[in-house]
């Protein structure tokens, strides 16, 4: 057990055990931070949306979390042998598992075992390994505490995090679980404690279904509807149209409408003779499609114009502005707007006799344009559709897969079989894994605590084992049954270390589950967190 401490002057200090006199300071609730995540039911809804729609696009884009990169691979540090701080205990797990009397040398994946997704501080789509654990309310899930909270962020949990257990290639086959509260130990929380690196997340009741799917309508229900919609056209001629109103009437979904082209511009009209009669056409809609326009240039530009009314003359007239007074806010604005090029006029201010600025002008010029836009009538008959979720209630975590069961204050040097889907490449560059599918390791783990300078870990497990990130969160399973596909959660995996010095990850290591960890399990582990359809 390690407590981290602030002494007197104000400064972090990290002990080994206390000493006898304060070994009751640390009360059982002080050792639990429960922060929430998705706080209603229908944030909860849109954070599966997030991740499910377009077929899982955003489960197929994210990556393995990164919080170890290669220079942090580094060699552990024996540090002596563990030390229990209150009895031994264990919480049997739960599933359906049957038991098989067929001996096989294969390993039987846990159906407990996927994914968590989240988006970290910096807006990427990552994810760890993760399992169900049991609970009261078979709603829990394990991981790593740097897959929840985001170290360096001021430990902020993760945004739209999400468990999908049994993931492959953006499936959720038994549907996705989004995290409602998240518990940890406030040593992690507070103050990054890599020795306290796991975290135990509520979700509510799974979800499945179709998310964003468009339903057909008519186009009463369409108008009507206020949520995403769409039209699907198809172009029909006049004589069709009248027909299909005719059985329809105006509102079914036979439509027309008006369609104007972009304007282009044209020679100036043979009726145009005099600037009284180009100003005729200086309207909003013209006379034919042809309208006179203004198209603003710099005052050099204005001065090689000609005179005249064809295109590109100097247009005289309303559009000419003469000395315009304007606000200090607004010749600002504009100075600005001039310097960008987006302002393409004259400015200027009048000064008093101390040089301040008491008023300020613009002055804009503009050539003839003339230009003609044609408008036709195109008819058309739709399907009308709405985005609808049509979502379901895929039940509890731990009856739709089982949850591991839980173990504390356990002997070190025991076996244990350790699960995650690795994904990143060892620290030399040579790529093993793909993180598509999970993997595994089988060891006893080190009699020894293990700690690292580097990452300030004094109080780690390690096992011999190659898996890179990815893992990290993964569950270590002490007493592993093959047949039933169950065990108990001694551990997540936390670090990544080359011990031979071959740049290449050879061990990996967890936080060392002991009475503390058991407090923050067993709070989570009570608490309810319900469904979202």
């Amino acid at each position: 057990m390690k407590r981290i401490l602030i002494p007197a002057g104000g400064a972090l200090l990290a002990t080994g055990l206390l000493a006898a006199g304060l070994a009751g300071a640390a009360s059982a609730d002080s050792d639990v931070a429960s922060d929430p995540m998705a706080t209603s039911a229908a944030n909860a809804k849109a954070i599966a949306q997030f991740w499910a729609e377009n077929n899982g696009a955003a489960l197929k884009a994210a990556t393995q979390s990164n919080i170890w990169d290669n220079a942090d691979v580094s060699k552990l540090q024996s540090k002596g042998g563990y030390s229990a701080d209150t009895k031994p205990g264990t919480t049997p797990p739960i599933g359906q598992e049957k038991k098989t009397s067929a001996k096989s040398q294969n390993v039987n994946m846990p159906k407990t075992i996927g994914k968590v997704f989240f988006v970290n501080g910096k807006g990427e789509k990552k994810w760890c390994s993760a399992t169900s654990i049991q609970s009261n309310y078979r709603n829990l899930v394990a991981t790593a505490g740097h897959c929840v909270y985001d170290t360096g962020a001021n430990s902020d949990v993760m945004s739209k995090w999400v468990f999908v257990p049994g993931y492959y290639q953006g499936k959720a086959p038994w549907g996705i679980y989004v995290g409602k509260q998240a518990f940890t130990h406030y040593d992690f929380d507070v103050y990054e404690d890599y020795d306290r690196d796991y975290a135990f997340v509520t979700v509510y009741n799974g979800v499945t279904g179709n998310f964003a799917k468009p339903k057909q309508v008519t186009k009463s229900e369409y108008d009507a509807y206020n949520g995403e919609k769409f039209v699907d056209k198809k172009e029909i001629t006049a004589e069709e149209y009248s027909a299909g109103v005719s059985k329809y009437g105006e509102n079914g979904p036979f439509q027309k409408e008006s369609l104007t082209s972009a304007p282009e511009t044209v020679g100036k009209p043979e009726a145009v003779k005099t600037a009284e009669d180009a100003l005729k056409y200086y309207t909003a809609t013209g006379i034919d499609g042809v309208k006179l326009t203004a198209a603003e240039v710099t005052e050099y530009d204005y001065n090689k114009a000609p005179d005249g009314l064809d295109n590109n003359a100097k247009f005289v007239g309303p559009t000419t502005a003469s000395k315009m007074a304007i606000s200090q806010e607004e010749y600002k604005k504009l100075q600005a707007e001039k310097a960008d090029g987006k302002f393409l006029g004259k400015l200027w201010a009048d000064k008093d006799k101390n040089g301040a600025e008491t008023a300020w002008y613009k002055q804009q010029y503009y050539i003839k344009k003339w230009v003609k836009s044609t408008t036709k009538e195109v008819y058309w008959v739709g399907a009308f559709y709405i985005v609808v979720n049509e979502l379901k209630d895929a039940g509890r975590l731990g009856d739709n897969v089982g949850g591991q069961g839980f173990a504390w204050n356990q002997p070190t040097g025991k076996y244990v079989r350790v699960f995650g889907y690795p994904a990143a490449p060892h620290p030399d560059g040579h790529k093993n894994y793909t993180g598509i599918t999970p993997k595994w390791c089988y060891g006893k783990t080190t009699k020894k605590l293990v700690g690292s300078a580097a990452k300030k870990i004094e109080e780690h497990v390690a096992l011999k084992c190659a898996m890179t990130e990815g893992a990290d969160g993964g569950p270590w399973l002490l007493k592993y049954s093959n047949a039933k596909r169950l065990g108990y959660v001694n551990g997540v995996t936390s670090t990544f270390n080359d011990q031979d010095g071959n740049n290449r990850v050879d061990y990996i290591s967890s936080p060392y589950f002991d009475g503390e960890t058991a407090v923050v399990y067993k709070a989570a582990a009570n608490s309810w967190s319900g469904k979202l359809v």
